[in-house]
């Protein structure tokens, strides 16, 4: 089996880490053989070199740079794949006239998000509904992403994200995590946390709201807050400077599983008005670490949280519910075990590494033997 992925980057986000995981466990079978085409030469997960996987770089000069349909079918052309595996919008556009001359099969998977603006201003929705008639198979992370940008029950498939659980061993030791953004252990304080993209798709504006309100109720609590990007400094600006010690923003950590481990509680706020969720790789490493969440209903945010099993959804922009829910696992240490038992089952059953892999191994094999 020869599989060709093409994806538009690998920097740091969670499509990326799913596919550099996915060749990771992917590497360790010799009956599969494969090959990567990117389209940006920024790197973040370095795992791939340690791979070994042959990698095209398919730079584009412009916007409207037509060279790389070209360049993409001499790498087919010469790999010969039995597979075009896309993973975004953009490369499911340049790969269809290649796997429509070549004859490959194309998996098209693209669908990592639930879509609120459906229509021309949405260049994803745009795209989907180009490249759906051209795709020999639609595969989403999410069952809510696939329904809602219409792909075919007949030509989609689910395959949820995959963790190497071997992420969360060997961590740095909790009380050191503590003293290096504290100054001290955190036996008596309780920390929430997200880890996001600090983008207008993210909900941090209801989050700080709720948490000047608790940090203010109550003297033990915590929140960390993790991620980097444009709205950074202006959400970090509405936190009085008194405050900074209890809301505490961390910017981008390489070492954000340590960092969850001291969490007793994960958030995942979403601005619904702009963005729908697939599956989350926050969510799923909250519930790997055993860490209860709370998460903004919607998307395939329902698919990860069941509310008061293993956390709690709430309404998009509603602080009352985000204070409510943070109380009650807060007062409720049972509860909070409970759920973060719950969790981890669930990471375990659903969303293993080993599973996602086996997901698409089987999906190929089909997808080869079909006429």
């Amino acid at each position: 089996m020869k599989i060709l992925f093409f994806i538009d980057s690998l920097q740091a986000g969670g499509k990326e880490r799913r596919l550099t995981e996915l060749m990771k466990e992917l590497s360790k079978d010799p009956s599969v053989k494969f090959e990567l085409v990117v389209m940006n030469k920024e790197i973040h997960y370095k795992q791939i070199f340690d791979i070994g996987v042959p990698i095209h770089f398919l730079i584009r000069k412009t916007k409207k740079d037509l060279s790389v349909f070209e360049k993409f079918y001499k790498v087919c052309r010469d790999f010969g794949p039995d597979i075009v595996h896309c993973w975004d919008s953009m490369t499911a556009l340049y790969a269809i006239p290649t796997c429509k001359i070549l004859r490959i099969k194309l998996v098209n998977g693209m669908v990592v998000d639930t879509p609120v603006k459906k229509g021309l201003s949405n260049k994803h929705w745009l795209r989907a509904k180009i490249t759906f008639p051209f795709s020999d198979l639609i595969i989403g992370n999410s069952n809510a992403g696939l329904a809602a940008y219409g792909a075919s029950p007949k030509k989609s498939a689910c395959v949820y994200n995959g963790m190497d659980f071997s992420r969360f061993e060997n961590l740095k030791d909790p009380s050191s995590v503590s003293r290096d953004i504290f100054g001290d252990t955190t036996e008596k304080l309780f920390i929430a946390g997200m880890v996001a993209a600090f983008e207008d798709r993210k909900d941090y504006k209801t989050l700080i709201k709720a948490a000047k309100t608790l940090a203010a109720d109550y003297d033990n609590i915590r929140f960390l807050l993790i991620g980097d990007g444009s709205n950074f400094d202006e959400i970090k600006d509405t936190v009085p400077p008194l405050l900074l010690k209890k809301i505490v923003f961390l910017g981008r950590r390489s070492d954000v599983e340590s960092i969850i481990n001291i969490f007793d509680l994960g958030i995942l706020l979403t601005n619904s008005k702009v963005h729908g969720e697939g599956i989350s790789n926050s969510l799923i490493e909250y519930l790997a670490l055993g860490k209860p969440a709370i998460a903004t209903r919607g998307g395939g945010t329902n698919e990860v949280i069941i509310d008061g099993k293993n956390g709690y959804l709430i309404t998009s922009g509603n602080e009352t519910e985000v204070v409510e829910k943070i109380t009650t696992v807060m007062q409720n240490g049972k509860l909070k075990k409970e759920m973060g038992n719950c969790g981890l089952r669930m990471a375990r059953e659903k969303f293993d590494l080993k599973i996602m892999a086996q997901n698409y191994i089987s999906i190929y094999n089909k997808l080869i033997k079909r006429k």
